[in-house]
């Protein structure tokens, strides 16, 4: 496959695939936004509540797929999203978003999760760079300077997970229920780090690129341990609460640590190597990473695509191919839309789990065939 058919083959899946099944099965013309779930059997559920996650992810994949292929219907759903995240997300007394509402769009979790403010400076920066639009900017320098207050450790550096609502310490800082509580995890932490870098294509601060900078030290001094591997879950020293791995958010960090350090002229190509090669361990005969759920193999394809250009190498765009293969042959449901969350071990798809929902996204998929939209033009 030439790079020209891996590109065309990208833009089919995510026209035709994946958003326009949010497209025609996910909006809500009752109460404005999107619907919250659709099962794995493709049944909707109109009453589920609706996430921060999810809402902030379709801005920004919306967001993007205009500013790459320039079709009016793209906007109109970026700004869908953009206005039921303002009338519904934004919590005007306290500021910042909530984590969750119910399907009329009332506050439901109220709490403040860092990760989930990070995805809405993500989505709005994204909808800046796409029309140019002033509140969007505004709403994701408020969210980056309330992160800065609230969520940034400066003795230790990087983020903290979560509190409540009034931005006071709570509990329970757990991203979901197969997470860890801990204070901090390096997954809020690599979501900063990507919102913080989409932010500074658009407001190229002196303020936001200290913050970049020190929060890519984090990762290269704390986060990203000797084997190569990041750590999942830390105290707030640093010190690591398990042993496990993943290679999903190894290869995702490999090639988001380096747009990050590009935008802000610093190189870091000793730790994208290195994130990689830890990741590579996990590499399957089929193609696939990992653990067979969507994300992670969507993930591979980016990271290895990046290898191929940043370092002219060629295994990597290989690899790349191969990981492709396997979604195409097994991720993507071709009859429905949209991917299937994972393949079971007896290699039939999981429709046990989401279709769409609170973590089933067009995130990781999309924004896949949109850096091939865009890195192999």
């Amino acid at each position: 496959m030439t790079n020209d058919q891996f590109r065309a083959s990208a833009q089919q899946v995510l026209e035709n695939n994946i958003l326009r099944f949010w497209q025609t099965r996910m909006v809500d013309t009752e109460h404005g936004g999107f619907y919250g779930r659709i099962d794995g059997h493709n049944v909707l559920h109109p009453e589920a509540e609706r996430g921060a996650v999810l809402n902030a992810r379709l801005l920004w994949s919306f967001s993007a797929a205009y500013r790459v292929l320039l079709k009016p219907e793209y906007l109109q759903l970026a700004t869908h999203a953009k206005d039921y995240i303002c009338a519904h997300f934004l919590d005007r007394e306290q500021g910042g978003v909530y984590w969750s509402v119910t399907a009329d769009g009332q506050p439901l979790d109220t709490h403040k999760q860092i990760y989930a403010l990070s995805f809405m400076i993500y989505a709005f920066a994204e909808y800046n760079r796409a029309t140019g639009d002033t509140h969007a900017l505004q709403t994701a320098v408020e969210l980056f300077l309330l992160i800065e207050q609230h969520g940034r450790d400066r003795e230790y550096g990087g983020y903290i997970e979560a509190t409540a609502r009034d931005w006071q310490p709570i509990a329970d800082m757990r991203l979901s229920a197969k997470d860890e509580n801990t204070v901090k995890s390096q997954n809020t932490n690599l979501h900063v780090l990507e919102a913080y870098t989409n932010l500074y294509r658009v407001w190229p601060t002196d303020e936001l690129k200290e913050a970049l900078n020190t929060l890519i030290d984090t990762f290269e001094t704390r986060i990203i341990l000797p084997s190569g591997h990041l750590g999942l879950f830390f105290d707030m020293q640093w010190h690591p609460t398990n042993v496990h791995f993943s290679a999903g958010h190894d290869i995702e960090c490999s090639w988001l640590l380096d747009e990050a350090s590009a935008v802000i002229g610093r190189n870091c190509d000793y730790t994208v190597r290195l994130l990689a090669s830890a990741a590579e361990a996990d590499l399957h005969p089929d193609g696939s990473l990992g653990e067979p759920e969507w994300w992670v193999t969507a993930e591979a394809v980016v990271g290895f695509i990046n290898l191929y250009q940043h370092f002219n190498d060629d295994d990597a765009r290989t690899r790349a191919l191969r990981a492709w293969h396997f979604i195409c042959s097994n991720l993507v449901d071709w009859e429905h839309g949209e991917w299937y969350w994972a393949i079971l071990p007896d290699g039939t798809p999981d429709t046990g789990n989401d279709k769409a929902g609170f973590w089933k996204c067009p995130y990781h998929n999309s924004r896949m065939c949109l850096e091939l939209i865009e890195r192999l033009r």
